[in-house]
């Protein structure tokens, strides 16, 4: 179901993957065919998408990728064309797209016996948007409605394509550490995509924040998303565990959040996490290493964590709403630029998240 007020052309411009580690395709493909939408789809016009990590471990072939795939699932856009069983969207809402797509709707994850946040992780769904289907950076792309919720009118698009992978990510990598209204968390890589936001989303919800981060950038970063205890992992792991337990009593924090790849990480959250705590790890390292004494003898717990589902991501949208959250941003123009942007992303020199404006008329930018 489409407008036909609105004219959708039958060529956009994309940035696709094409072969593994080569060079991005950025080309002229096909319109997503209005009358081939499922009846759960959501055709959008895109406003704004950003980069992601993932986004360049799907270029590296790191996933069973099909290609050609168009990059990014932290997209946005406005509804031109619904599938006939979408009842939640209208033609011209503005959406934060879900990465989720197609899920099967039969397996224990799809249903939860106790209505766990467990939706992001069925295994036979039929593909995910920017990973295993068509992703945001494109001038339309398709999302299934089901995993996408409407941005608030207060929340710029800008500010709303990161919340779609890194933001809910770390978001419920919060909710999962189980810490409360006056507790102790450390956020480790708090000066990244996801660590800016974990900051933001942790103080909003009164939880004691210690951001860890190791790169001048990131620190700036953290600083400037209100970190009011900030450590410096250059100092090394002996210090700042010193340094956690002097803020926290001699205890250390009840849960550390780890947002970070390196390879060092895991190892520093366990350490400054007390006993019986709990390591959140929602950073993705081809290994996480954990000396087995800050794990067996202290009784620590190592919990993995991805994405939210639904009801979470709009659970986040309002938390953003309601406490002026924003994105850190380096933003650019155009699909043109996207290469640049994952030049700047490889350099370790990326300020918070770079996000392409794909459409400055869409994006209210014009």
């Amino acid at each position: 179901m489409a407008d036909p007020a609105l004219d959708i052309p039958s060529e956009i411009l994309a940035v696709q993957v094409v072969k593994y580690n080569e060079p991005l395709a950025i080309h002229k493909i096909p319109t997503p065919s209005v009358s081939k939408l499922g009846p759960h789809d959501l055709l959008l016009r895109t406003a704004v998408a950003s980069l992601c990590h993932t986004d360049l471990m799907v270029h590296a072939g790191i996933f069973p990728t099909p290609l050609p795939l168009t990059m990014s699932h932290e997209g946005t856009g406005v509804v031109s064309a619904r599938g006939d069983a979408v009842k939640d969207f209208q033609i011209g809402d503005r959406v934060l797209s879900g990465l989720p797509f197609h899920q099967c709707g039969k397996c224990e994850e799809c249903n939860p016996t106790d209505g766990q946040d467990w939706n992001q992780y069925c295994q036979a769904a039929e593909g995910a948007t920017g990973i295993k289907s068509d992703g945001a950076f494109a001038e339309y792309h398709v999302v299934d409605a089901r995993a996408s919720c409407k941005i608030p009118d207060n929340v710029s698009f800008v500010t709303a394509a990161p919340l779609a992978c890194a933001g809910v990510t770390v978001y419920r990598a919060i909710l999962v550490s189980g810490v409360k209204e006056g507790g102790w968390l450390a956020l480790v890589g708090a000066g990244g995509g996801l660590g800016h936001f974990g900051i933001q989303f942790a103080k909003a919800k009164g939880i004691n924040v210690i951001a860890i981060e190791a790169r001048e950038e990131g620190l700036e970063v953290a600083k400037k998303a209100g970190a009011e205890h900030l450590l410096d992992a250059r100092e090394g792991k002996d210090k700042i565990v010193e340094k956690v337990q002097a803020l926290t009593d001699g205890k250390g924090v009840e849960a550390a959040v780890n947002v970070s790849d390196h390879s060092s990480t895991a190892a520093l959250s366990a350490a400054i996490t007390h006993m019986h705590g709990t390591v959140v790890q929602a950073a993705q390292p081809q290994e996480v290493s954990v000396p087995f004494m800050d794990i067996v003898l202290r009784d620590i717990t190592i919990k993995g964590t991805m994405l939210g589902g639904r009801d979470v991501t709009q659970e986040m949208l309002d938390v953003v709403s309601k406490h002026g959250v924003t994105a850190e941003t380096q933003v650019f123009y155009g699909l043109e630029e996207v290469p640049k942007m994952i030049e700047l992303s490889e350099s370790g020199r990326l300020k918070g998240k770079a996000v392409c404006v794909v459409d400055k008329k869409v994006a209210g930018m014009a």
